[in-house]
């Protein structure tokens, strides 16, 4: 037969009823998760951080490229556009081709190729900084003094006279009798390295906090994120220069 307990002389739990603790085996929605008392984990996600400011910089390129590949087309088709001569009673050409300064371009454009190879280096030790941080936290290991090179540094130089050739540059098509407005071939050419220049100048602001935030010793993940980023952007203008010379390039034919 079964023995039925009364109520009162049943075991309790130690908060004086007949129900389980609530902080028993089981997850209650209050603990950490090794079932302490511990604060969740609050540190940020660098790795999907990174991830987010690359995506964020391939859709802010977007127009960019957009832009430029806009005024190429603009530029082609102005190029071969034919008017009609009434002296001549024929269709002519009217486009004046521009007398570049190729040595001084080319002089300049090697400063930039040279900037884009430097901030790569910087890339590349701001990377292995940050893989390394986490051992330095660690007792008994010692990383020594490592001295870094300041890849930074020159890129900033480096970045800021390609940008001071390019005034240099101009100067030399006003004195060749090229101005804005002398032609639409001329303008085209101002048009374009101008728009190149402006966009340069904001990544040029981006190395100057990169160096900023080095000089001030910031987190180094915060740093890579910077600098990663900034990288990948100063590519970009270069790959677009190139791309500006090649245009030049095949108008000058």
């Amino acid at each position: 037969m079964t023995r039925l307990t009364p109520i009162s002389t049943r075991p309790t739990g130690h908060n004086g009823s007949s129900l389980p603790p609530r902080t028993g085996g089981g997850d209650d929605g209050h603990s950490g998760r090794d079932g302490g008392d511990s604060k969740p984990d609050f540190m940020p996600n660098y790795g999907e951080r990174l991830r987010r400011a690359r995506l964020g910089l391939a859709v802010a390129m977007t127009p960019i490229l957009m832009l430029f590949i806009s005024f190429t087309a603009a530029y082609l088709v102005r190029r071969g556009f034919l008017t009609f001569d009434l002296s001549n009673n024929a269709y002519v050409r009217t486009w004046l081709p521009v007398r570049l300064p190729w040595f001084w371009l080319l002089a300049n454009s090697a400063v930039l190729i040279l900037s884009s190879v430097s901030i790569e280096f910087a890339r590349r030790d701001i990377t292995r900084q940050s893989a390394l941080a986490p051992l330095q936290s660690i007792p008994g290991i010692s990383l020594g003094d490592e001295r870094h090179f300041p890849w930074l540094g020159v890129t900033t130089v480096l970045g800021c006279t390609f940008l001071a050739g390019q005034l240099f540059l101009w100067s030399q098509l006003a004195a060749r009798g090229f101005h804005l407005n002398t032609s639409p071939s001329s303008s085209f050419v101002y048009f374009l390295t101008g728009m190149h220049a402006l966009h340069l100048a904001g990544g040029a602001l981006a190395l100057a906090f990169a160096d900023v935030a080095t000089l001030l010793h910031r987190p180094i993940e915060s740093r890579r994120i910077v600098v990663d980023i900034t990288a990948w952007y100063w590519h970009c203008m270069t790959g677009l220069w190139i791309y500006i010379l090649a245009l030049f390039t095949f108008a000058a034919q």
